[in-house]
């Protein structure tokens, strides 16, 4: 089955605007919640420190719209690789601050209905989603959606794999919010494969000599992040959002 790629009429149903009696209604005819997990951290000189929180939130918005599914308030901090450059404005948790945090939310949320948890983020930093992946619940499902586990290579001109600040980042900003983004201060800075993965880990900090990307943003076009944005929607919504829902 393919998914609508807008929903031109109906709006994301936001949690924190609906009455106690609208979300039990909700959750009677389809009991799982959409929880879009972010981070505050730099991206380089040209994109805002929000950049992971808003990709996330945007998608989440779209799915919550197009399938009626109900969205929780957005968790804006997540677990950030360490910089050797200063970066200003930068706001991180610990693994286990993250995990805990979620593990009480949910909570809550299970013993008022919902039966499962859709963790939407565009942070794939081993730490942040090893936070996310180990949440416990005591009967509800936890899903986690990895945003840049949806291959994009193919759409990327400089890199093979998504990086951080990158081409894949910046063109998905482009598409998503083009005012927030400064595209005359990108800056490229390519690593090799083996040193990403160890900066994934967190066994090295961004390094001291990039602007704080990794990657080839100077590349990003907002045609190859609507390109982006629509793969990435429509596997979301074939994978998770297309199978039937828990029973209630």
């Amino acid at each position: 089955m393919t998914a609508p790629l807008h929903s031109p009429v109906a709006e994301a149903r936001k949690l924190k605007y609906m009455m106690p009696g609208a979300v039990a209604e909700v959750l009677a005819r389809d009991p799982r919640l959409i929880i879009p997990v972010g981070t505050c951290e730099q991206h380089g000189p040209h994109l805002p420190l929000g950049t992971a929180t808003i990709i996330a939130e945007r998608l989440s918005d779209d799915l919550s719209a197009t399938y009626g599914v109900l969205l929780a308030p957005t968790v804006e901090y997540g677990v950030n690789v360490d910089t050797a450059r200063e970066a200003p404005g930068n706001s991180c948790v610990r693994r286990k601050t993250l995990h805990r945090f979620l593990n009480d939310l949910l909570a809550s949320w299970e013993a008022g209905g919902v039966k499962e948890f859709i963790l939407i983020t565009a942070n794939d930093h081993d730490a942040n989603q090893d936070a996310l992946s180990t949440v416990i619940t005591r009967e509800a499902r936890v899903r986690v959606v990895d945003l840049y586990a949806i291959p994009l290579d193919d759409l990327l001109e400089g890199q093979a794999e998504h990086m951080h600040g990158d081409e894949a980042d910046t063109s998905l900003m482009l598409h998503l919010a083009p005012e927030l983004v400064r595209m005359e201060w990108a800056q490229d800075s390519m690593v090799s494969r083996e040193t990403l993965r160890r900066y994934r880990r967190g066994h090295l900090r961004v390094p001291r000599e990039s602007a704080g990307s990794i990657g080839r943003p100077t590349l990003a076009t907002a045609a190859k992040g609507r390109a982006m944005y629509e793969r990435i929607r429509q596997r979301v919504s074939e994978r998770i959002f297309l199978t039937p829902a828990l029973d209630a």
